[in-house]
């Protein structure tokens, strides 16, 4: 974390409400304290402890990530010190690729160890390492569970429910509505302030309307782990996607998808309701190998992780700034709609109004970019 004045010059400034060719601008510890067109003010340069050349660089905001399981070969969960040190390896990989702020996402566990894991990470929250955390699971359909351990998965429980979203620390939870008491727990979630996603589902289209109309505001990585699109039976894909009150997250990697159903989904949804996401788990920025996903065994393999024998895909190895290349270059996105979808979409749905942008109080850091889109520098 940077803790002097930094001051970036001459670069091509992304605030994500505005552009400024040539621009600069003053951080401290994250912070943005100025910026602007042209040279900056003689005395704000010699305010800075240092200065750093971004010509012929974009300066961008700090990537948010709603959706990650781990990275550095260590993975979100788990109890005590083991847990704290483990996130803070992932969260420190995640970092260096330019996501400033990060959300712990969870696989399904029993209601006791996600509590006790959530009381691990309390200090990592309060201290802003992490944004919060993402309960993906328990509360999951069987048949579209992915990588999630089928014995472990329930029907959502009130008492469940208030018992984890009550900490405070929750900021979304992924679950199926189409389970006993799901819209209710849509309800419940959204209750809580917490984000209601619809993911790891069989509902059909008026199910996954209903859930939206409970509450639900977002759709986990759209398309993976819920029924497909048929021309007679639409299911949640459309539902979610048509619906202007959701936001969807694409796992932009050209494994979970291809590129053309990125640039649909992008399109169709728009830069305001497009987040990408990494569902990155503990290989990510690691080597190929067999790691863990919760009590899983997976097998990583050219980068592309599966569960042990040949299953289905576990999370991924990415890291946001090879999702915003893999948008842009392999998808063409629109470089402003991706970068949208990398921080101020993401930023609002956690209600951050403090991160996704480079505007003066913005806490979220900054990001120098080369010309192919690879992080040189982050300031955080």
């Amino acid at each position: 974390m940077s803790t002097g004045t930094v001051l970036l010059t001459g670069g091509d400034v992304r605030t994500g409400r505005r552009a400024l060719p040539g621009g600069w601008v003053l951080l401290r510890g994250g912070q943005v304290l100025a910026l602007g067109a042209g040279e900056p003010p003689a005395a704000t340069a010699a305010s800075a402890a240092e200065v750093v050349d971004a010509r012929g660089r974009l300066v961008v905001p700090g990537f948010v990530d709603l959706h990650c399981h781990g990275g550095g070969g260590a993975e979100f969960g788990g109890t005590g010190a083991g847990a704290v040190a483990a996130a803070r390896t992932a969260a420190a990989l995640h970092r260096a690729h330019g996501t400033t702020t990060l959300v712990a996402s969870l696989v399904s566990r029993p209601v006791d160890e996600l509590a006790q894991t959530l009381a691990a990470l309390e200090d990592l929250v309060a201290d802003g390492v992490l944004a919060g955390v993402h309960l993906e699971g328990p509360w999951l359909s069987p048949h579209h569970r992915g990588a999630h351990d089928a014995a472990l998965l329930r029907e959502p429980e009130p008492a469940d429910v208030d018992r984890l979203l009550r900490t405070g620390l929750v900021r979304a939870v992924t679950l199926a509505p189409e389970l006993p008491g799901g819209l209710a727990a849509v309800e419940r979630v959204a209750g809580h302030g917490a984000v209601a996603a619809v993911g790891h589902t069989g509902a059909d289209e008026a199910v996954a309307r209903a859930a939206v109309d409970a509450g639900a505001r977002l759709a986990t990585h759209l398309f993976n782990a819920m029924p497909p699109v048929h021309h007679r039976d639409p299911g949640p894909v459309l539902a979610l996607l048509e619906d202007e009150r959701v936001a969807v997250e694409l796992i932009a990697d050209g494994v979970h998808l291809h590129p053309l159903t990125v640039a649909h989904a992008a399109r169709s949804a728009g830069p305001g309701r497009t987040a990408l996401v990494t569902d990155a788990m503990a290989a990510a920025g690691a080597p190929d190998g067999t790691y863990r996903l919760g009590g899983l065994e997976t097998v990583v393999e050219a980068g592309v992780a599966r569960l042990a024998g040949g299953g289905a895909i576990a999370g991924s190895t990415l890291t946001l700034d090879r999702a915003l290349r893999f948008a842009v270059t392999d998808a063409g996105v629109p470089l402003e709609d991706a970068l949208a979808a990398v921080t101020s979409t993401p930023a609002r749905l956690l209600g951050r109004a403090d991160r996704g942008h480079l505007e003066v109080g913005a806490t979220g850091g900054a990001v120098v970019l080369d010309a192919r889109l690879r992080p040189v520098r982050v300031l955080a």
